[in-house]
């Protein structure tokens, strides 16, 4: 591995381009150990031997305190996790996946962004990602984050516009990461997670009560909730959590309908981080059963603020003119 920043491919102002650090991250974390973003900024610039003045150099009109090395390594690490080399366990802490140690060993520091890109998981994060914004094209999902490139390819786009946009697309990103870190977790932990959703939406009413069935006798039903005090208005949840990328076909539908005509239960929700096949969607239009795939169920958790915070918030404004008009 090389370990001279002056071989590396340099920007104008005479930086390494974000793209350069993509190999050298993965070699600083290829003993698999969790490791936080401002650990891995200093190895990897220590390990290339930056001198402290490119170190320290900010852009000139940021106020986050970041340098531009930071900014730079943190985008070669939001591009690594895309093709799934590196993953984050915990905020702001990655680890080396086993795809990301056989990237550095096929490629060493001959790894670039091309190669990531031309990676299974890569194109798949960026085909979910194009499904994710023309689903909330339309839609109000601004909730800022960070990291955005104020660019368009439109020199007539209304700026606040551009500005809406380019957020949405930020917490699209956001919920994929989500959705990866649901797939990952266990299924009562799951149940537990869609079952405070439902709750924080207001669907278990006053004076009511959510609950989820013991995974030992639920009978095909994950969650119960009730949305008045006497239990005479009553949803059925099931809730099921897929590692695997496939979907949900229609007989898995066609149990929870059974499971719901065994107990004379004519309202319920199936929960999934999948999405849902032509027939599986057909069969539950007819009986009545609402079907949410993991697109729009981290969207709700989005809109709803489950699982996640905001990172950062923005004001636009405008003219009060009423402040302006002469009192009478």
């Amino acid at each position: 591995m090389n370990t001279d920043w002056k071989k590396l491919n340099l920007s104008s102002s005479g930086l390494p381009t974000w793209d350069s650090f993509i190999p050298y991250i993965l070699e600083i974390l290829h003993n698999g150990e969790e490791t936080t973003r401002k650990v891995i900024v200093n190895r990897v610039l220590d390990y290339l031997g930056l001198p402290d003045d490119l170190r320290s150099k900010e852009y000139s009109k940021s106020k986050s305190g970041q340098s531009i090395l930071a900014n730079r390594i943190g985008f070669a690490l939001a591009d690594l996790y895309k093709a799934n080399a590196i993953n984050r366990p915990k905020r702001a802490v990655y680890q080396i996946t086993e795809k990301g140690k056989s990237l550095l060993t096929q490629y060493g520091d001959t790894l670039t962004t091309e190669i990531l890109q031309e990676q299974p998981e890569h194109k798949a994060y960026m085909e979910e990602l194009e499904l994710r914004n023309k689903r909330s094209e339309g839609k109000s999902k601004v909730s800022p984050g960070n990291n955005v490139s104020f660019t368009s390819s439109d020199e007539e786009d209304n700026p606040q516009e551009i500005v809406e946009r380019l957020i949405n697309e930020r917490n699209n990103e956001v919920e994929i990461e989500l959705l990866n870190k649901l797939r990952e977790t266990d299924s009562i932990f799951f149940e537990k997670l869609v079952v405070k959703l439902l709750d924080t939406m207001g669907y278990s009413g006053k004076n009511s009560n959510v609950t989820v069935t013991t995974q030992s006798n639920d009978g095909g039903i994950d969650g119960i909730i009730n949305q008045d005090p006497l239990g005479t208005s009553t949803v059925y949840l099931q809730v099921k959590r897929y590692a695997e990328q496939n979907v949900v076909g229609r007989p898995a539908v066609q149990g929870f309908y059974g499971a719901l005509a065994s107990i004379n239960a004519d309202r319920g929700v199936f929960i999934t981080t999948l999405s849902f096949s032509k027939g599986a969607l057909e069969f539950a239009k007819n009986q009545g059963i609402v079907l949410i795939d993991g697109i729009q169920l981290t969207e709700l958790m989005i809109e709803y603020k489950v699982g996640v915070e905001p990172a950062q918030e923005y004001v636009v404004y405008q003219i009060n003119y009423d402040d302006f008009e002469s009192e009478e």
